[in-house]
């Protein structure tokens, strides 16, 4: 039963359900981890079925495959891969079905994706017209005619409306109506929406698909889309690209504790449990469901759930080694309360239903110790410890209370909680680009050519990143967003950087032991301090680049800096060249932070694997900008001067080590 139609069919009546997404990792470190993560989520949580997001074309298509792969065969989960079908030649749609078919997967969310370009158009030949992928709705005719029923089909849906600058009427669920009223009769089993926060737009949403005139809604399942709140920054730049609308009451609860990220994430747990809550208890003709936008991170959403009873439960839920009958004992403290690093939040699950046998059943005796801490943990336990009842490290509320970062298996199972996009821990599942769907310029191709025209010299590309410094240009290829209040602080420096023809498109400034409650630099915790090293990225010409390179590695400046080079063909240089390829070279934490009771954490972080990861994708993005401009003698020239100037340019990373130098890397760049 592997079709998410017919799992919902099975289930009792008034029962609900979830289902988890995640996106294959950018780096081979990260898919190991995310394996693990996988492992231990479907065992605690156990959703209906996972999707899978899709990376159009290479090596991000076989990545998504293989992600696919491992969930459907070897975690034996339900997966639904998602298909975008604009910008594929078909050929590349073909495949992806096959190999969708050959590992067993039976559900595809059929996607647009990016509005389409001149080069992914099929050309004329026999059903060239008839079968080109320009909406999702003709990868769903594609589909079925091809396969039959054998996939179950699903489609998106927008609550608050489409929002896509090429349709006049602009963003409104009216507009989108038909089109979705049309992928439901090509053959769509099930809606799944967009992320969401206004409830009131949602519960419309629904009401009007209910009650539409062509009754294709009335029973079809619609899975509400929900994105736990990670940081302040991610939600709001998340919230941006996607046009969801967040209401000035919630929006008042996160700008009450933006400063502080763990406030940030317990909150964001009272709000999407509470949006849950909301549509879990209104009626439904469909057992209600619920999608996560996880981004490969995993506390926030065990919290939601747990908090949401919508785990599902069963009989061997919580197996005990001693099986008396239940005693009127407490709870240990660690259990009666849960926390998001260290934020207190009430919990919902029973840990136990039994008697338990204590620390002292393990295999050998331990001593018992009357220090508060121990030395030797697995030989040793305090006298706390031994009187707190010990379970199977294998049942499911051990593994719930890992996955919501208990303990110190917890803590290293939930070490990458706070993600910081493309400058976080390779390692991590969550590492790189936050919305998981590969290179893209996140507008169209009309908003492309009104934000940055049809450059034709170098001059004109120069002139782009000036006005994005300056303020006066919304979004560059590389950031869809203006400079925010810490960059304002090196905003000369910057200016003079790419004045000269150095674009820059990531940097921060020195910052040496501000309170965690500054409202510029701070981060974390409150009553902590925070660090940061001078770093700047940014695409030099390669003539200058042999002139830096020369200074960044002479006697006087090489001890103070660290720094990563490559360019589009591939070529990687950097200031660990002479270290050894297993080493994997420095590891550069250039954000810190000190906090009470706290190791301390590092949440940003440059090394190889990360820069090689970005580089790839950087120098995707040149690629992108250049497939805007299609046929003609203008579009021509404008291609031309982007792919000319991406296969010259190097993609530079440089990072200075004194901290407590504020203006140290900005004078050794422009001196």
């Amino acid at each position: 039963m592997e079709k998410i139609t017919a799992k919902i069919a099975a289930l009792p009546p008034s029962t609900p359900y979830f289902s988890l997404e995640f996106f294959p990792p950018k780096t081979p470190m990260g898919s190991s981890n995310l394996r693990a993560r996988l492992d231990r989520m479907s065992h605690s949580l156990r959703p209906l079925f996972v999707t899978v997001t899709w990376g159009a074309g290479g090596s991000t298509a076989d990545r998504s495959m293989e992600l696919a792969e491992l969930c459907q065969r070897e975690l034996s989960l339900t997966t639904c891969l998602h298909l975008t079908c604009t910008n594929m030649k078909r050929e590349m749609v073909d495949r992806a079905l096959e190999d969708a078919k050959a590992l067993g997967v039976r559900n595809i969310l059929a996607l647009r994706g990016d509005p389409p370009r001149e080069d992914y158009k099929d050309g004329e030949g026999e059903g060239g017209g008839e079968e080109e992928f320009e909406w999702a709705v003709d990868l769903v005719r594609y589909i079925r005619k091809g396969y039959g029923d054998y996939f179950c089909v699903g489609v998106a849906a927008y609550p608050e409306g489409h929002a896509d600058e090429s349709h006049p009427e602009g963003q409104s669920l009216e507009h989108d109506l038909p089109y979705l009223v049309e992928k439901v009769k090509a053959g769509a089993d099930f809606i799944m929406t967009q992320l969401f926060f206004d409830i009131e737009a949602y519960d419309r949403f629904e009401k009007t698909l209910r009650g539409h005139e062509s009754g294709v809604f009335k029973t079809l399942p619609i899975i509400p889309g929900m994105m736990p709140i990670q940081s302040y920054q991610m939600i709001r730049r998340t919230t941006k690209l996607s046009h969801a609308k967040i209401p000035k009451r919630i929006m008042d609860r996160l700008d009450a504790v933006k400063g502080d990220d763990e406030m940030v994430k317990k909150v964001g747990v009272d709000i999407v449990g509470e949006i849950v809550m909301h549509i879990k208890d209104s009626p439904s003709p469909q057992p209600r469901g619920f999608h996560f936008y996880t981004l490969n991170l995993e506390k926030a959403v065990s919290f939601i759930l747990e908090r949401t009873k919508l785990i599902p439960g069963s009989s061997t839920d919580f197996e005990s080694a001693i099986t008396e009958e239940p005693l009127p004992l407490p709870l240990p403290l660690s259990l009666q309360s849960l926390s998001i690093n260290g934020s207190q939040t009430n919990g919902s699950h029973p840990r136990r239903s039994r008697r338990q046998s204590s620390v002292g059943s393990d295999p050998h005796n331990r001593i018992i110790i009357t220090a508060p801490r121990t030395s030797n943990p697995s030989y040793e336990a305090t006298g706390l410890e031994a009187g707190v009842p010990a379970e199977p490290v294998n049942t499911r509320a051990n593994t719930l209370a890992i996955s919501e970062g208990e303990g110190s298996l917890g803590r290293e199972a939930t070490w990458d909680d706070f993600p910081n996009g493309r400058w976080g821990d390779a390692r991590s599942p969550a590492y790189g680009e936050i919305d998981g769907y590969g290179v893209s310029l996140h507008m169209s191709i009309n908003q492309a050519i009104k934000l940055w025209g049809y450059p034709t010299s170098r001059d004109d590309i120069t002139a782009l990143f000036t006005r994005h410094i300056e303020g006066s240009l919304s979004a560059i290829p590389w950031s869809e967003e203006g400079l925010n209040e810490e960059t304002h602080t090196i905003k000369s420096q910057l200016l003079k950087l790419n004045q000269k023809g150095w674009w820059t498109v990531a940097s921060q400034p020195a910052v040496n032991g501000v309170r965690s409650s500054d409202h510029v630099f701070g981060w974390g915790p409150k009553n902590g301090f925070v660090f940061q090293k001078a770093f700047v990225e940014l695409f030099i010409p390669s003539s200058d680049w042999k002139t830096l390179q020369a200074k960044l590695t002479s006697d006087e400046i090489s001890p103070l800096v660290s720094w990563y080079a490559s360019n589009a063909a591939g070529d990687y240089l950097s200031s660990d060249s002479g270290s050894s390829v297993e080493s994997g070279g420095s590891t550069n934490a250039v954000t810190w932070g000190a906090f009470p009771g706290k190791e301390i954490i590092t949440p940003t972080i440059i090394e190889e694997v990360s820069f090689r990861a970005w580089a790839e994708e950087a120098f995707g993005i040149w690629g992108e900008w250049g497939r805007v401009y299609g046929p003609g003698e203008k579009g021509m020239r404008s291609r031309k001067l982007v792919e000319q100037t991406a296969a010259d340019v190097w993609l530079v990373n440089v990072i200075h080590h004194g901290y407590v130098e504020k203006e140290g890397l900005w004078e050794m760049l422009l001196g």
